[in-house]
């Protein structure tokens, strides 16, 4: 994909302030033009875009601005003031953000303009950004298949140049699994390592703001910036993300676990990952075999949690205050239930009823403790794995992107498609998606693989794949689809 570099935008705007009203004239132009085709973009603001570049152009010393006139597009759950805060819900509809998050006031502070709000799955549910008000995000490279989700409508914006940097959130891989379907980096934080504070809550233990790229450095420019810790956020470290460190490839040894994708797997995938695994050990990474038993109740864990967590956060939604209200009713019990009956999509309904079933009396014990405990269990078997290795690596996904419409009513293939990914959410671990130079031979769709590092080890784990990209094991899929589309 032929998008501008993080440092290579913000010299150009610092050298030349004027150049920024033609070059954002530009980015509207296309998202105009190819925005219907994908879908990923739900609203744009040039008005507001038009006043910020007026602010910008009055900084005397632009250098010192990371972010220095960089677009970026945010998933439409993410609270910035006057711009759409939707969750792609009816529930929500005409809801605009009442302040700026925390990750939103941090890329602003470091000079970033942000162009508009990406479409995703409701309220963050969902493995396809089919489950949408605003209709389904279609992958880059083929129209009729899906980006992924939920974050899906960020992953194809940064795909397809409509912005260098997209934030999206991540609860059970929903930056790492679109960011696979469309070739590009997906990274999903540290928990902890970026505020929440103005993300809309969908599993509070799980949710993390994570970033799409098209590149490493720029995936560490951007964490410099929104990985600080923040007092309007409890849930934050206390020190700030200080930059990916330096990696000596022989003296890293990273464990696998060729039982999990024995079988479930897209044959291409599994040749990706044997082909990396030789790869690495020709630059002199040590592959060791590692064990971790519970990762095989992952899914169902992971589903009880976040379904218990969605429950409760989505009760606020009830057609009093804000959003959606049927007002046909008798009662303020029949205006909760038809307001939330009808505000709500069928996804949506399915984990509350789920969750609230979890979480009710009798049932609590069973379902939602004992989720915890295995989530307990399951830290300290990864915990004990990295005294043996200092990453591990896993497929994205299980499957390539699918064709829209085929998968969204089977819910449990929906469900199989966070296999690899949950764990590092439950864990609170950092992870990243990294796009296959080779896409499957067949069809041509790009290949995403993850690697897993020990928890508060950010630095370290882009570090990582920083050494990688720079041998050239990771890298844009298919360039030429995007060329002289009018991408940054």
């Amino acid at each position: 994909m032929n998008s501008m570099k993080i440092s290579q935008i913000q010299k150009m705007f610092s050298e030349n302030p004027d150049l920024m009203t033609g070059f954002y004239e530009n980015i509207f132009k296309n998202i105009e033009s190819q925005n219907p085709e994908y879908n990923s973009i739900t609203h744009v603001y040039p008005d507001i875009v038009k006043k910020r570049i007026e602010e910008l152009s009055q900084i005397k010393n632009p250098q010192d601005y990371p972010l220095y006139g960089v677009p970026i597009v945010i998933k439409e759950n993410i609270q910035k003031k006057n711009y759409s805060v939707q969750c792609a819900s009816k529930i929500l509809e005409g809801y605009l953000g009442q302040y700026d998050s925390t990750a939103v006031s941090s890329l602003e502070k470091s000079g970033a303009i942000i162009i508009g709000t990406a479409n995703m799955d409701e309220f963050a549910m969902g493995s396809s950004n089919e489950y949408s008000i605003h209709g389904p995000v279609h992958n880059p490279f083929d129209k009729k298949r899906v980006s992924g989700g939920s974050s899906g409508g960020s992953a194809v914006s940064c795909a397809l140049g409509f912005a260098s940097v997209t934030l999206g959130s991540d609860t059970g891989g929903s930056v790492r699994q679109p960011a696979a379907f469309c070739g590009i980096y997906g990274y999903k934080p540290t928990y902890g390592r970026v505020s929440r504070y103005g993300l809309v809550a969908y599993g509070s233990s799980l949710d993390q703001i994570s970033p799409f790229t098209t590149s490493v450095d720029d995936l560490d420019t951007v964490m410099k910036v929104i990985g600080q810790t923040d007092p309007k956020d409890a849930t934050t470290l206390l020190h700030n993300y200080q930059g990916k460190k330096a990696c000596d490839l022989a003296q890293i040894k990273v464990g696998i676990m060729p039982s999990l994708w024995s079988k479930g797997v897209d044959k291409s995938i599994v040749e990706s990952i044997n082909k990396t695994i030789e790869q690495m050990k020709k630059l002199g990474v040590t592959i060791k075999n590692i064990d971790i038993p519970t990762i095989h109740k992952c899914i169902s864990t992971y589903y009880i949690i976040a379904s218990a967590e969605a429950s409760s956060n989505l009760a606020r939604f009830d057609g009093v205050r804000y959003g959606y209200r049927e007002e046909n009713s008798q009662s303020i019990q029949e205006l909760y239930t038809k307001s939330r009956s009808k505000g709500f999509g069928k996804e949506v309904k399915k984990r509350i009823m789920l969750g609230t079933f979890t979480l009710s009396q009798g049932h609590y014990d069973a379902f939602y403790e004992k989720g915890q405990q295995v989530r307990n269990y399951l830290k300290k078997e990864i915990a004990k794995a990295w005294d043996d290795v200092d990453f591990i690596l896993l497929p994205t996904t299980p499957t390539l992107p699918f064709s829209i419409g085929e998968k969204c009513e089977d819910t449990l293939f929906m469900y199989l498609n966070d296999l690899f990914t949950v764990p590092a959410n439950l864990t609170g671990i950092p992870a990243i998606s990294c796009p296959m130079i080779e896409g499957d031979k067949e069809t041509d769709l790009p290949i995403g693989l993850q690697f897993y590092a020990p928890y508060n080890e950010d630095e370290k784990l882009i570090g990582f794949a920083h050494a990688l990209e720079q041998k050239q094991l990771f890298g844009h899929h298919r360039s030429d689809v995007f060329m002289n589309q009018g991408g940054l």
